[in-house]
């Protein structure tokens, strides 16, 4: 698999354009695709099964506020230095878990659901993992109040 193929691939069989850059020879190539947040799932077992982006970088969420929210996914393809960024924009709904496509989501969905108060459906076992049970609010949410007092946390 190499990088004409891959968004070629994309392309095929989403109908969503995939932009990809290379700094240079020695680091792999960076793709960045938005898909629609039906086809998040769909997408995420393509790139690992197709694709063969089986490594689970990162997992993280923008609050775009009125728009409400993006999540922003990142696999790569080790062996083809093929690095694969996905974003999907699901407003305040909840997200489709990816842990049964990638043991990696499982922690941090977790962190996404307990600093921006996402709920992945599917999820196995999705509870605070930073803050305590009790804690009020998602602190990375742009409407959460950074003014209000909250007890130090130990």
């Amino acid at each position: 698999m190499n990088a004409e193929q891959a968004i070629r691939l994309i392309q095929e069989r989403f109908g969503v354009p995939a932009t990809g850059e290379s700094p240079n020879r020695l680091e792999p190539l960076h793709l960045l695709v938005s898909v629609p947040k039906e086809r998040w799932v769909e997408f995420a077992r393509f790139a690992r099964e197709e694709l063969g982006c089986r490594y689970f970088s990162h997992l993280t969420a923008v609050d775009w506020k009125a728009e409400g929210f993006e999540l922003v996914c990142r696999v790569e393809n080790l062996e083809a230095g093929i690095g694969l960024t996905v974003k999907a924009r699901i407003g305040q709904d909840p997200a489709p878990s990816l842990t049964g496509i990638y043991r990696g989501a499982d922690w941090m969905e977790r962190e996404c659901y307990d600093l921006f108060g996402i709920r992945f459906e599917g999820h196995p076992d999705l509870r605070r993992i930073l803050l305590p049970q009790d804690w009020e609010g998602h602190p990375l949410r742009k409407d959460y109040a950074v003014d209000t007092p909250h007890p130090p946390y130990r």
